[in-house]
């Protein structure tokens, strides 16, 4: 039975000799005995030779995340299942930030943007924008695009909106950036379903580092998100599984409807604040760092409405953050259990750090219903020459978010994220999908 690196070798020779046969520059073949000496998929001749020499393992890497896409892609036909591919923003538009592809527009036109589940409305950099990056929507080159007036239902939904003449647009903060928009339909598609008449901000107007250089698309539960305006399409249901901020390739994804979500996964209940209806509030109880529930005030865990405080998922923080005495009691847990004799140092945002190896401890968030203890990658990040590690979670700022605890992105990592809004409760199971 061939193995997998052979059917590999098997490949890659016959797709080489192809290449090499048809090109009158490596026409060149030597019969040595009843060996045919053929290109490398390396050689200059091979149409599949890299800008930059990758190794063997790399390439094989490289391969089987094109497949993963690849067969998402037709597992999405037969099973009529909606699966969009998810990727790192860093490696690819160089944004903190996990994209899709997104086709809007007729004929359409591809943006990558990202995805936040913490955002309501979607929105564009499009044409004529001043501050956006130069890959933007041109709206003028589309049939099915229209602005919406300033009488829609749609224009009271946006914050801060305005009325231009008969347009209405809105102006909003993302992060430190701020933008301004017009509020537009048009066609949206994700991955092989079309949503006629979503409707979306067309930025004209950015400022600030913070605005995804593509777009967003809210996956929220406000009125504009991509929950509310297919609902009658996918019923409120989405889970998704980031890869690591590490990899280039888009082998994470996203699950549109219920068709296709995980049957073995553990729920806890979603929780709602009216004063912030967007965000996906759960029960936070407890946190364990190696097998010690650490102390923590009851109040800094607690959900309530009127301040905002509880804990969120969030895919669009990179890094947890937990209000301040939780932190300290994790933080301090943590250092423990690495032990007082090796010296603990810092670098930037992160005051626990250290620059010889150690045993990293587990940490694990007790939700009511679920736990979910992380592995060490979830736990830890790398400095870039590998040389200091850090632990990847920071007290909250000290300002309207300091009553909230975020998990974050890189915590949820290589995790299957179910959000099942009709029975208001959020899923999590290990997934490895970079």
């Amino acid at each position: 039975m061939a193995t997998l690196s052979h059917v590999l070798s098997l490949s890659l020779l016959f797709l080489s000799l192809a290449h090499g046969l048809n090109n009158p520059q490596c026409s060149e073949t030597k019969e040595q005995g009843s060996t045919l000496q053929i290109f490398h998929v390396y050689s200059p001749c091979s149409p599949f030779r890299p800008s930059e020499p990758m190794s063997w393992e790399e390439s094989v890497l490289q391969m089987q995340a094109k497949d993963q896409a690849r067969l998402q892609f037709l597992s999405s036909l037969v099973a009529k299942k909606s699966v969009v591919p998810i990727a790192s923003g860093r490696q690819i538009i160089q944004s903190p930030t996990y994209i899709v592809k997104a086709k809007i527009g007729t004929p359409p036109q591809t943006l990558l943007m990202a995805v936040d589940t913490s955002s309501d409305a979607a929105w564009v950099p499009c044409n004529g924008c001043v501050g956006c990056s130069s890959s933007v929507f041109n709206s003028a080159k589309s049939t099915t695009y229209k602005n919406l007036g300033c009488q829609a239902a749609q224009c009271k939904q946006v914050p801060n909106p305005t009325c231009l003449g008969s347009s209405c647009g809105f102006n909003m903060t993302y992060g430190s950036s701020s933008i301004a928009a017009n509020l537009s339909q048009e066609t949206f598609t994700l991955a092989t379903d079309s949503v006629p008449g979503y409707t979306f901000g067309c930025i004209q107007k950015a400022t600030g580092s913070s605005v995804p250089p593509q777009g967003l698309l809210g996956l929220g539960r406000g009125p504009l998100s991509l929950l509310s305006q297919t609902q009658n399409l996918y019923q409120s249901t989405f889970s998704y599984c980031l890869p690591s901020f590490k990899s280039p390739n888009f082998s994470g994804s996203l699950r549109l409807g219920p068709v296709g979500q995980p049957k073995r996964i553990k729920y806890t209940p979603l929780l709602k604040n009216p004063r912030r209806s967007s965000l996906y509030y759960v029960n936070l109880n407890a946190i364990r760092v190696g097998r010690r529930i650490v102390d923590i005030p009851p109040a800094a865990l607690a959900f309530n409405p009127t301040t905002g405080s509880g804990t969120i998922f969030d895919s669009g923080t990179v890094f947890t953050r937990l209000v301040q005495p939780a932190y300290l009691a994790v933080r301090n847990e943590f250092r423990r259990r690495v032990g007082p004799k090796i010296p603990v140092t810092s670098l930037g945002g992160f005051d626990t750090c250290y620059s010889v190896p150690f045993v990293v401890p587990t940490i694990t968030f007790m939700f009511s219903g679920m736990n979910v203890t992380l592995p060490q990658d979830n736990i830890v990040i790398h400095s870039t020459a590998g040389s200091i590690t850090c632990l990847a979670m920071a007290a909250s700022p000290d300002n309207l978010n300091s009553v909230l605890n975020v998990i974050a992105n890189m915590q949820q990592q290589n995790h299957r994220v179910l959000i099942d809004v009709p029975n208001s409760r959020l899923g999590v199971a290990r997934e490895a999908c970079t």
